[in-house]
């Protein structure tokens, strides 16, 4: 009898799969793409300039939380699990050209070479956003935008990867980040804790950096940015005036021509 019950467990703890991710790397792997996204939404509408500020100072804490957690986080979660070489990273991309890339716990090589593009990308968008919030202005605009295009382009082709290799390794990889766990693997080939207080703590900083921003109408902390969304209205504003003084000199033309 007892025989019968272990052997009806194990496909159900098979089936529950192996703690890969812990959450605070889940957290910050969604977070990051939200405030990506927002920030990219916000990025042109002078009335969302706080929304924009606010997405972008959380991206900039989610890399700098994400570079501590690179170092004392859970065993998949460190930069050491993913410090592929370029010959094991060709190794790699080979294989998914052929059809049978090698199998990877963690991030795999090709998912490791978008982390480290991503978060470079990350903090010098965002680095150069914070000085032109500083002073910078208008000298550094086109340097940010031609980061956080090419941040969007690592961010496409990381998609790309992620559905190439979850047909190819038949795992769902989106699904794995959600839940943390992956089916198919060895019990010691996953970890033991889940971080939940590190992740409960790093969601409750960006409710609070997020609350007191939009109560105060400004990034908080003493951030730079002074009041967005009265200038981002400001600047609106002066742009509808130019357009109106514009189309009433068109029309004062149009009727000295007649």
């Amino acid at each position: 009898m007892s025989t019968t019950t272990s052997s009806a467990a194990a496909p159900a703890a098979r089936d529950a799969g192996t703690l890969v991710w812990d959450l605070p790397t889940r957290l910050f792997h969604w977070s990051l793409a939200i405030c990506f996204a927002g920030a990219w939404l916000t990025s042109d509408s002078e009335r969302q300039h706080l929304l924009h500020l606010l997405f972008g100072y959380s991206l900039f804490g989610l890399i700098a939380f994400r570079v501590v957690w690179g170092f004392v986080g859970s065993r998949h979660a460190r930069f050491a699990s993913f410090a592929h070489g370029p010959v094991t990273t060709w190794r790699y991309l080979a294989g998914m050209l052929r059809g049978r890339p090698a199998h990877h716990v963690g991030h795999n090589p090709a998912g490791a070479v978008a982390i480290w593009l991503l978060l470079g990308l990350g903090l010098a968008t965002a680095g150069v956003g914070i000085a032109m919030m500083s002073g910078a202005g208008e000298a550094l605009e086109e340097v940010h935008e031609i980061l956080a295009t090419a941040m969007l382009v690592v961010v496409g082709l990381h998609l790309l990867g992620v559905i190439v290799g979850s047909v190819l390794h038949r795992e769902n990889l989106p699904k794995a980040m959600i839940t943390g766990r992956k089916r198919g693997l060895r019990a010691e080939d996953g970890i033991r804790k889940r971080s939940f207080v590190v992740g409960l703590a790093l969601l409750a900083a960006l409710a609070a950096f997020w609350t007191a921003g939009l109560m105060l109408k400004r990034p908080p902390l003493g951030l730079p940015g002074g009041d967005a969304s009265a200038e981002g209205e400001h600047r609106d504003g002066e742009r509808a005036a130019g357009a109106e003084s514009e189309g009433r000199e068109d029309r004062d033309e149009d009727g000295d021509d007649d």
